[in-house]
């Protein structure tokens, strides 16, 4: 066979291909976001297992790349949103594209919590249950709560009067007896001897997981095979079961009572009134369960963390405590508490807890979002799976030409010459991800800081009070002193009829 015509056309052909490929690799390309240089093959893993590095994003690398800053671990690229202008541009704007959650292997493929709504990809079922959470969580809906929101706080106020040591493990108690209470409608004894320990066993997991480069199968996918003596198997089966009975228990307790009706309004209570007779099949009653379930793991730590940081940041300004208090005593009087319907006429107050949450965020690196599609944003390539953050915390230091962004000011949320944008504008997230609870979030937090502004007087210990957190994706206090005791005998007898039986 006469093969003399084939080697001129096989020789054109890769010449062909050298060029097409040459071409391909030597034609400019849209760059990527810039960033810190990172190392071979690591990439900047470093800088994001350093410890508390929404600072450094926010301060050196913010003014050194701007409010959009580029990184990589491995072959996995992130973008970090360090302004609220960046943030409101992509999630807001171009929601379509940045309303997802990456893959997270650990936590959502082999821990299971793909099921839970604030990890759930953005589609069908991460719709349905949000519209199952605002039928029991829309403002109008969150005033039914306010009676036991309130019983609570006063409850916390008097536990503190009558141990004062224990203020801090009494505070994290109170925020998860309101948030039990109103998913669940759970008493505080039941709240006490069968949940609180597993919720801090499986929210000490999550908080851990949810840090990007946490678990390295995140990155590698693949490692998901490993067998199950691999100690992050081990852990994320763990972490399963743990989660799977947190979710479950108070949901059938709430059933149950739901069914033979002396269920008190809550959340489990409210969704399921809302649906006709025989709506409650197989399929929704999973949905139900891990939305309530999402409910409380979303908001006991944050609301337990925000009531420290007021102790804290009253401890450290007491003239700011003072100015809050005179307001209370002046429209409040001795006879009562504040409640909900006092906010209108409680400026400073409300002014002080929009300090609270900007001064210390909760969560000062937002979950991570993903790209769903290759995006452009200022001439830089955003490419499909890019993980997204939010700064919260750098929105939450962005300087203001009167007020510094470090020092305890609640005035700025006052000055229209100097204005401070509203926390409920970023704190709460954006785009279609805004948290479904931010209109319960903030009655809670404004009824339990009244109350102990109302009834209480904080002080420093005499050793000084210099506090630290844990740097999480929930970044909690660490424990503290202070002197925590009644504003006078009157309060603590206000407080014991209040609480009374």
């Amino acid at each position: 066979m006469d093969h003399s015509g084939l080697y001129p056309a096989l020789s054109i052909f890769v010449a062909l291909v050298t060029f097409l490929s040459a071409f391909a690799f030597l034609r400019p390309r849209t760059p990527v976001i810039p960033g810190p240089r990172g190392l071979p093959l690591l990439g900047n893993m470093a800088d994001l297992t350093g410890g508390f590095e929404w600072i450094r994003f926010g301060t050196s690398l913010r003014r050194q790349f701007g409010d959009f800053l580029g990184l990589r671990i491995l072959h996995k690229r992130l973008l970090v949103l360090n302004s609220a202008s960046a943030a409101k541009k992509l999630l807001d704007k171009r929601a379509n594209n940045y309303s997802s959650r990456p893959v997270m292997t650990f936590l959502g493929e082999l821990m299971g919590l793909n099921r839970a709504m604030p990890l759930m990809p953005y589609g069908p079922e991460w719709k349905a249950a949000r519209k199952l959470a605002l039928v029991a969580l829309n403002p109008t809906s969150v005033k039914q709560y306010r009676s036991v929101v309130e019983h609570y706080a006063a409850k916390l106020a008097l536990d503190i009067v009558e141990d004062p040591s224990d203020f801090y493990e009494l505070t994290r108690l109170c925020a998860s007896r309101i948030i039990l209470a109103v998913t669940y409608g759970i008493s505080a004894r039941a709240t006490d001897s069968e949940y609180l320990g597993l919720a801090e066993e499986v929210m000490s997991i999550v908080t851990v997981a949810l840090q990007p480069g946490a678990y390295l199968c995140d990155v590698l996918p693949i490692l998901k095979h490993l067998p199950r003596w691999v100690p992050f198997q081990r852990q994320a089966a763990h972490g399963r079961r743990m989660f799977e009975r947190f979710v479950t228990l108070p949901f059938e307790r709430a059933k149950g009572a739901f069914a033979a009706g002396t269920a008190d309004p809550s959340m489990v209570s409210n969704i399921l009134a809302s649906m006709p007779h025989g709506a409650l099949t197989p399929e929704m009653d999973e949905r139900v369960k891990w939305t309530a379930g999402s409910m409380f793991a979303a908001g006991g730590e944050s609301t337990f963390g925000t009531l420290a940081v007021f102790i804290i940041a009253m401890a450290l300004n007491p003239d700011k405590q003072a100015l809050a208090q005179q307001e209370i005593d002046s429209i409040v009087g001795s006879e009562r508490l504040p409640s909900m319907s006092d906010k209108p006429s409680l400026p400073y107050v409300d002014a002080l807890i929009q300090e609270v949450i900007r001064w210390h965020p909760m969560l000062p690196l937002s979950i991570a979002r993903c790209a769903e599609d290759d995006d452009e944003r200022d001439g830089y390539r955003i490419a499909k799976d890019t993980i997204v953050l939010v700064n919260n915390w750098s929105i939450a230091m962005e300087p203001n030409a009167k007020y510094p962004p470090d020092q305890f000011i609640p005035e700025r949320f006052m000055d229209k010459e100097h204005p401070t944008p509203h926390t409920s504008t970023w704190a709460f997230g954006f785009g279609r991800r805004l948290c479904p609870g931010k209109a319960f979030a903030e009655e809670a937090l404004f009824a339990s800081i009244a109350t102990l502004l109302a009834t209480l007087e904080i002080r420093p210990p005499r050793e000084g009070l210099a506090p630290e957190f844990y740097s999480r994706i929930t970044c909690l206090p660490k424990q503290f002193n202070c002197i925590l005791r009644p504003r006078s005998q009157e309060k603590v007898d206000l407080l014991r009829r209040i609480v009374a039986p």
